[in-house]
């Protein structure tokens, strides 16, 4: 498939990002971007972090889907939305349908994490438990919209939602203009898509490096291949990451604008998030400690002293397991 005019060139999909700027303000949060003296005196480049973690619902995922719902007619939205997600989405969603007042069904894997659930029902949308990954709660979603008629979210394949998460790229350029490389979680690719154009429009030379587990590498895959691919199985169990398929408008924008792909383990990502709570005292989630683990294992090349950002996508952490535990 060929890319719509406006995901094409960075340059036209600049307009609709900062469109979407317009349509989110108010709902979604303008992020920090913070430095990481730690990092920067260990690498030779010059480190700083945005901070998506520190977003309305834990996520960036609230960005694309307040651009979405923002332009759906009245026929769309009084039918209620549906979507499928490991749970940031379904945040996102969830808050969306709420600021505008109309329903909100949220199809999640039966064993998403339970604090994400959580949230969800308590932005007020009804959860509905399917499968044991996103594809087949994804399904189950397609399922509702043929039973009930509901609009339908895409949690990444979907202009609008790119152009809402491009957003972040937007903020980085403004806060930051003289960034070299933009290191970036991929899960279906819709957060990368967005930053890439975005970024690639203000600097044609910034490198974007994307970051996948190497126990579900779906983007890389299909990079290697030259078109979309299904894997076979996926192994990651860091829920942001774990798509046995990108979407095929991603996978355009990712070949035709992101320099390279990486991949670590998840045991190497979730280092990751315990030294990110150690040294730069923020709490990520796994698929946001990626760019984090990339880095501390040299997988991002940069000359000395270049200026590196790296994404930390969200922090909906399930801190469960962590209670009762003696803390000083």
């Amino acid at each position: 498939m060929s890319l719509p005019d406006e995901l094409s060139d960075p340059a036209r999909a600049l307009d609709g990002i900062r469109a979407a700027a317009g349509r989110i303000a108010a709902g979604a949060r303008r992020t920090p971007i913070v430095p990481s003296h730690t990092f920067s005196a260990g690498s030779g480049a010059e480190v700083h972090l945005k901070l998506e973690n520190l977003q309305r619902t834990g996520s960036f995922k609230l960005r694309g889907a307040l651009n979405k719902v923002a332009q759906l007619s009245r026929a769309e939205l009084d039918r209620g939305l549906v979507a499928a997600s490991a749970g940031n989405h379904a945040q996102g969603v969830a808050l969306a349908a709420r600021i505008h007042g109309i329903k909100a069904v949220v199809c999640m894997a039966a064993n998403a994490t339970p604090s994400k659930v959580d949230a969800t029902r308590g932005y007020g949308a009804e959860v509905v438990l399917h499968g044991s990954i996103w594809d087949e709660a994804n399904d189950k979603a397609k399922q509702l919209v043929e039973q009930h008629g509901y609009t339908y979210i895409h949690p990444f394949d979907d202009r609008q939602l790119m152009t809402g998460q491009g957003t972040v790229g937007l903020e980085i350029a403004r806060d930051w203009a003289d960034v070299d490389v933009a290191v970036v979680p991929i899960g279906g690719g819709g957060l990368i898509s967005g930053i890439a154009m975005a970024l690639k429009a203000h600097n044609p030379k910034v490198r974007i490096i994307g970051v996948e587990s190497s126990d579900g590498p779906a983007m890389k895959r299909s990079i290697d291949a030259g078109r979309v691919v299904t894997l076979d199985r996926i192994d990651t169990i860091i829920d942001g990451l774990r798509v046995k398929r990108v979407g095929d408008l991603t996978y355009e924008v990712v070949r035709d604008f992101v320099d390279d792909i990486v991949t670590l383990p998840d045991t190497q990502i979730f280092d990751a998030v315990v030294w990110t709570m150690q040294y730069a005292k923020l709490v990520p989630e796994g698929a946001a400690a990626s760019p984090i683990g990339a880095l501390l294992h040299g997988l991002v090349k940069a000359p000395a002293g270049s200026k590196v950002v790296a994404v930390l996508s969200g922090g909906n952490v399930n801190l469960d397991q962590l209670k009762g535990l003696r803390w000083n």
